[in-house]
Order: structure tokens, then sequence, then C-alpha cells
């Protein structure tokens, strides 16, 4: 049975290794883990038309919204994100769904305080929606951070206009962009550091690095880091569960 990833560059991806550990552990030899990176999503249906024996994939930047076309049909949490991040294949037709958000939820949960009620999204992909669909499940309410004009709406702000005010009150930050990640590990979301504080909870949907700049800063001022590492293995987890159980 063969599962895996899409997406544009996995250079910095661990869920091959995640899967490859987990069929040993669980001495499923006939299990394989395929990195199928893309230079198209169009080029999405030759991987489907060349590896028959496809149970499931996840997908990852930048086609969490751009798969959506080319799967024949979404769960009820998946069409109203607006993303996808795994794809299940089950009699013959192809399901998407989204995981991103149990990882997300179930990994943030053990760290938040009441203070931490509004959230500043940086960045407004597919992994953004699953984010703010996430945290209006629990009650946080979230603006929206962009550099792109096109993007902005009434509960978005652009990176210039952050500020001392705006950063003390909103108490949880979130990188959801790929800034950061390997190998561009110098790079960090343009945010003004200097007004974070120890009242902050500082979260990364990146795992590689473990501690990116952005996180680094964070926590130089005080607040708490956390790395997606968790949130990656939880959502892994989720999509192993669609796999086997979804028949």
């Amino acid at each position: 049975m063969q599962f895996g990833l899409i997406g544009k560059s996995l250079s910095h991806s661990f869920s091959k290794k995640y899967f490859e550990e987990k069929f040993i552990k669980e001495n499923l030899n006939s299990f394989s883990f395929t990195n199928f990176e893309l230079n198209s999503i169009s080029d999405f249906e030759n991987v489907v038309e060349q590896n028959p024996l496809l149970k499931g994939l996840s997908v990852t930047v930048p086609y969490k919204e751009q798969i959506i076309p080319f799967i024949n049909e979404l769960s009820s949490e998946a069409k109203e994100i607006g993303a996808v991040n795994c794809i299940d294949f089950s009699k013959g037709k192809s399901i998407g769904y989204n995981t991103d958000v149990f990882g997300f939820k179930t990994s943030i949960k053990p760290f938040l305080e009441p203070k931490h009620n509004r959230a500043l999204i940086f960045g407004t992909g597919g992994s953004s929606k699953a984010i703010a669909y996430a945290l209006k499940q629990i009650g946080v309410d979230y603006f929206f951070v962009t550099s792109s004009q096109n993007k902005k709406t009434e509960n978005t702000f652009f990176y210039s206009e952050l500020s001392e005010i705006i950063l003390s009150q909103f108490l949880l930050l979130i990188n959801c962009t790929p800034v950061g990640m390997f190998p561009d590990v110098n790079k960090s979301p343009d945010i003004p550091f200097d007004f974070v504080t120890e009242d902050h909870l500082a979260y990364d949907l990146i795992y590689n690095p473990s501690e990116t700049i952005f996180l680094k800063n964070c926590k130089e001022k005080g607040a708490i880091p956390i790395n997606g590492y968790s949130m990656l293995q939880l959502q892994a987890e989720k999509a192993w569960e669609i796999w086997n159980y979804k028949t």
C-alpha cells in the first residue's frame, strides 16, 4: 500500500521519515511513503495515474488550496475552511480532509491562558485558513497579517501597521507563512519584535528548523515559543486514522 506527500519543494519535510519509521515500528512491510515534488498542481493527475496503489496523500505548501478542483469530494470541515492537507482514495474516488485543525488545536490548548484571547495570524494561505477555523472553534478572536494589497479585508492588518498598541492587544502570535523554513532559515516575518513581551505566546507552524528566527526573537523578549512539530505529529496521526478507517 502506498502513501505520500505532494508539495512544491519538500526538502524541509519530515513526513516521509515520520511515516517510514512508523511502518517499521508497526511491521507494515508492504507499506511505502513517497515524496512527490510537483512543479504545478496540474501534475497531481499524473501522480494518481502513475501510482495506482495510492491510498492516501498529505498536501503541503503551496497546494492546500490549489488541490481542491482536482478532488472528487471534500469533508464538511475542509469545504468550510477552503483548504485540504489530506487526501484519501476510497472506492475509486478522492476525498479531501483538513487535519491541520485537529493538530493545531490539540497542540496549543495546553499553553493557552485567558489572556490569549486574540491572535495575529501571519499569512493568508491554506494553513492560515485552517488555523483561523481552529481558533474560532476554541473561542479566540483573530486578525490576519499580510503584505498583499489584494488580501486586505476588515479583519486584516498590513505588516507595516503593526504597532505597540496592536501587539499589546493580541497576545497570541502565529506564523502560518513558510518564511524562516529550511533552507532559508535566516528569515522571519517582518514584525516589530521590540513590542513582544513575556505575556505573548508565539507559535510557528514551521518545525524545520526547530527554532526559527521568529521563535528565537520572541523568546528573547520573554514570550513562550512553540514550534510546529507537535502539530505535525498530531495531524499526521489523524491522517493515518482517516486512511485506515475510512472505507
